[in-house]
């Protein structure tokens, strides 16, 4: 019969969940009295085994045995398990940092992360940039006349034209019309979200009319990839910013 006290496990048959069949499968592993399973009990790996070859043995089990048996796991120390290398980062060895240089002045990591090249703007530019922004996103979703009664429309906007209109003239709770009064700053109308001026190329020979430091180039659709690669390579060496790269 199993005890429930510590101390009181004199055989191995006092074990809950204990099965005669297990003697055979114990012994296998050198394990013939209640010393020799506390001793392996001690071990992880053995704990683990134990569990491998007795059926019906689980982590449930095992911490029992191990409450009864007032055994405690052997658990190595952190020193031991972590290198005295690693521990400290700034300590690595030249050889296993390889460089990468990008350019005269930026080195990085291989695998690092390589900010893309950005415009040259005034202080104007900047805040006029943040503001279509934040415009863009507070911006209503225009919805064109009686949508939501004929299926068939969409939600496309169309600009209300009915001679009575209610919407066209405003009236109480009609929905917003597109009006001038919810479009984005003049002056930086038309750019693309980094600040830069786009600029369609078909071929290498365009980019020679194209100003790195506010302007980008965007390569068309029917170019081909051969020349895509050409343009992109060019583009690389101008110092000029390719918005829709092959990779």
């Amino acid at each position: 019969m199993s005890k429930e006290k510590k101390g009181e496990i004199n055989e191995l048959a006092d074990l809950p969940h204990y099965k005669e069949e297990f003697a055979d499968q114990l012994a296998d592993m050198g394990i013939t009295n209640v010393p020799d399973l506390k001793e392996a009990l001690r071990s992880a790996e053995k704990s683990k085994k134990i569990m491998e070859e007795l059926n019906g043995v689980g982590p449930k089990t095992i911490k029992a045995w191990k409450t009864l048996l007032d055994v405690k796991t052997e658990r190595k120390s952190r020193k031991a398990i972590v290198p005295a290398a690693e521990t400290k980062p700034a300590e690595k060895a030249d050889a296993d940092v390889e460089i990468v240089e990008k350019s005269e002045t930026e080195v990085v990591e291989k695998g690092a992360y390589v900010a893309k090249k950005k415009p040259v703007l005034d202080d104007e530019t900047k805040k006029l940039l943040a503001l279509r922004y934040d415009m863009n996103h507070d911006r209503i979703a225009f919805l064109r006349q009686e949508w939501f009664r004929f299926p068939r429309l969409g939600e496309k906007w169309r600009k209300p034209r009915g001679m009575h209109s209610k919407m066209r003239r405003h009236i109480q709770y009609r929905p917003n019309v597109v009006s001038i009064g919810y479009r984005g700053p003049a002056k930086v109308r038309g750019l693309h979200p980094s600040g830069f001026e786009e600029v369609m190329v078909w071929n290498p020979d365009q980019l020679d009319k194209v100003d790195p430091k506010v302007q980008a180039v965007r390569v068309g659709g029917s170019v081909g990839f051969k020349k895509r690669q050409a343009i992109e390579q060019k583009a690389d060496e101008l110092g000029i910013r390719v918005l829709n790269r092959t990779g």
